[in-house]
C-alpha cells in the first residue's frame, strides 16, 4: 500500500475476515482474543529501558550529541522534533524503539525515528519477539487503561515494574505484520492529509499578503504611511470605526454581559460564542456550549447572527477572526473577549475576516496588547486598526479565490476525519482479533517488516 492510496484503497485493504470463533481468552483492556493467540508479559517480548535525565550541563541547542526528549509533548506522530540535544546521554533509545510516557500524561506513545537520549519522563521499548509497529498499535488501543495504572496524588506515573507485568496479546508474526500494515497505511494517509492542509494554509496566507499589498492585477502601489505598508494606489485606507454599519451594537463585545460558568450549559436555546470558538478563519464547533432562552432574551443586544464576523481580543494570535456559521438558529456573545463587527455595505464580511487575519493588521494589534498574564487588546484599540479598502468588485474577486482554498482545506479535514473514524473502528477489531487478516492478501511493505 502506497502513501498515495485513496480512502477507497484503505477500505478495500480493511475488508478482512470477521470471525468470533475461538475468541475464548480474556485480556483486561481488550476483552476476548482468539485461542490461537498467546498472551505474553511485555518484559518477555521487549526490553524496557527506563529513561534517566543527564546533567543539565550536557544539554545544548547546537545539535551536538543526540536529540534529548523528556516526554512525548515534543513529538508529532512518528516525527520527533528536538529542541534540545545531549552530548553525554545516560539512557538512550534506538531507532524504531517505542517511546512511552511514564509520567503525566501517562501512556502517550511514539516511535523514535533515530537514536535519542530519553529523560526520566519516558521509557523505551525495544521489541524482541514481536513486530514493533504491532506492539505500538496494541499499546495505543490500551492507552486509557495504562493511564489508570498510574499512581501519585499530584504527579501521576507508572514504573518499569508496572510495564513489565503488562500482558500483551500476540498473534502469529505474519498476522501482526498485516494488522500493522493496515493501521500504518491509514496513519500515512492521515499524515499526508495534514501536510496538504498545512500547505494550503500557507498558500492562502501568502495570497492574502500579496492581495492586500498589490491587489489582484499587480496594481501600482503607494505607501500609506501606516503599518499597512504599501497598497494599490486606487484603494483607500480606513479604520475599523469608519466601516461599521449604522445598526445598533454593530461593534460590541460581551463585556458586562458575559455568561457565568453556571449559565453555560451543554445544551440550550442559543449557541454561546466563547474565546475558544474563534480561530483564524475557522469557527470551532467541537465542544458547543449554550445559554438558555431566558438568558438569550435578557441580553438579546448581544446576539450574533450567522455570516457575521467575530474577533478575538486575546492572543494567540490577537484579533484572529472567523465567520459565524449557519449551524444554529441563535448565537450569543458568551464572553468579554469576543467582539462582533458588522461592516457597512462597502465592506464584504469575508474580506474583513481575511484582513483581520493578515499580518498587516496583526502587527498593528500587537502594539496595543496589555496585561501581564494573558495579554489582550481593548475594544477602542480594535476600532482604530487600519484596513485597506478596495472597490467592492475587487473584494469579491479576492474573497472568491480565498474561499476556494478554504473549501479545499475543509475537504481535506473531512477526508482526514473519515480516515480517523475508519482507523478507530478497525484498530479495536483488529487488535482484539474480532476481525482477522489470516486469509487476506495484504502485501507487507519493507517499512513494516523492518520492525520485526
Amino acid at each position: 500500500m502506497s502513501e498515495d492510496a485513496s480512502l477507497n484503497d484503505f477500505t478495500d485493504a480493511a475488508e478482512v475476515e470477521e470471525t468470533h470463533k475461538g475468541c475464548e481468552k480474556e485480556l483486561f483492556g481488550l476483552g476476548k482474543i482468539p485461542t490461537d493467540w498467546s498472551i505474553e508479559p511485555l518484559s518477555d517480548i521487549a526490553t524496557i529501558v527506563q529513561g534517566n535525565s543527564p546533567p543539565s550541563s550536557t544539554y545544548n541547542d547546537k545539535e551536538e550529541g543526540i536529540p534529548f526528549f523528556q516526554g512525548n509533548s515534543e513529538f508529532g506522530h512518528f516525527h520527533p522534533v528536538a529542541d534540545t540535544w545531549c552530548s553525554e546521554p545516560k539512557k538512550e533509545a534506538e531507532k524504531n524503539n517505542i517511546l512511552i510516557s511514564v509520567r503525566a500524561p501517562v501512556g502517550d506513545l511514539n516511535i523514535a525515528d533515530r537514536n535519542c537520549c530519553i529523560g526520566r519522563g519516558l521509557a523505551a521499548l525495544q521489541p524482541g519477539s514481536i513486530n514493533g509497529l504491532y506492539l505500538y498499535y496494541n499499546l495505543t488501543e490500551r492507552r486509557s487503561w495504562l493511564s489508570r495504572l498510574s499512581t501519585g496524588s499530584t504527579f501521576k506515573s507508572i514504573t518499569k515494574g508496572d510495564l513489565q507485568l503488562l500482558n500483551v496479546p500476540v498473534p502469529p508474526l505474519r498476522e501482526q505484520r498485516k494488522v500493522a500494515t493496515i493501521l500504518y497505511t491509514i496513519d500515512q494517509g492521515i499524515e499526508k492529509s495534514k501536510k496538504i492542509e498545512a500547505q494550503l494554509d500557507q498558500t492562502q496566507k501568502g495570497l492574502i499578503q500579496d492581495f492586500l499589498t498589490r491587489g489582484l492585477q499587480e496594481s501600482e502601489t503607494v505607501k500609506t504611511g501606516t503599518k499597512l505598508g504599501e497598497i494599490p494606489s486606487h484603494w483607500e485606507v480606513v479604520a475599523i470605526e469608519d466601516i461599521l454599519s449604522d445598526e445598533e451594537y454593530s461593534f460590541t463585545d460581551g463585556a458586562r454581559y458575559s455568561l457565568s460558568s453556571d449559565e453555560i450549559q451543554e445544551s440550550g436555546d442559543a449557541r454561546a460564542i466563547l474565546l475558544e470558538e474563534v480561530r483564524e478563519g475557522e469557527f470551532n464547533d467541537s465542544s458547543p456550549k449554550f445559554a438558555t432562552e431566558e438568558k438569550y432574551n435578557e441580553i438579546t443586544h448581544r446576539a450574533i447572527y450567522s455570516g457575521e464576523v467575530v474577533v478575538a481580543k486575546m492572543a494567540e494570535p490577537v484579533v484572529r477572526a472567523c465567520i459565524v456559521p449557519d449551524t444554529y438558529e441563535k448565537y450569543l456573545l458568551g464572553c468579554a473577549d469576543v467582539v462582533r463587527i458588522v461592516p457597512n455595505d462597502e465592506i464584504e464580511d469575508r474580506f474583513l475576516m481575511y484582513c483581520m487575519n493578515s499580518h498587516k493588521v496583526w502587527r498593528q494589534a500587537v502594539a496595543h496588547l496589555r496585561g501581564t498574564g494573558r495579554s489582550r487588546i481593548n475594544l477602542e484599540n480594535i476600532s482604530e486598526l487600519y484596513i485597506p479598502k478596495p472597490p467592492l468588485s475587487e473584494q469579491r474577486d479576492m474573497v472568491s479565490i480565498l474561499t476556494g482554498i478554504d473549501q479545499q482545506i475543509e475537504n481535506e479535514q473531512e477526508y482526514r476525519n473519515n480516515l480517523q473514524r475508519l482507523k478507530r473502528g478497525l484498530q479495536q477489531d483488529l487488535l482484539s482479533g474480532t476481525v482477522r487478516t489470516t486469509d487476506t492478501n495484504i502485501e507487507v511493505p519493507d517499512e513494516i517488516a523492518q520492525h520485526g
